[in-house]
């Protein structure tokens, strides 16, 4: 049985694709209401340039979604 390989590099570095982030994206824009989801420049500004901090936003833009269709 072969043994398992740890996981290397920083955690931002792992996890889905450009491509997939991506296609998140296109779907949070398409489903969330307008200003849930700020622009890349914000994302860079607010949160900081790893894929990781353009996954928070993505996530943050989710909450927001929900919470305003349980108000």
């Amino acid at each position: 049985m072969p043994t398992p390989q740890r996981l290397s590099g920083r955690p931002s570095q792992r996890g889905c694709s450009g491509s997939a982030r991506r296609r998140s994206k296109t779907a949070i824009e398409q489903t969330c209401p307008a200003g849930v989801l700020p622009s890349e420049e914000a994302v860079l500004l607010l949160y900081g340039p790893e894929p990781v901090h353009e996954g928070e936003a993505l996530a943050k833009a989710i909450i927001e979604t929900v919470e305003r269709l349980n108000r």
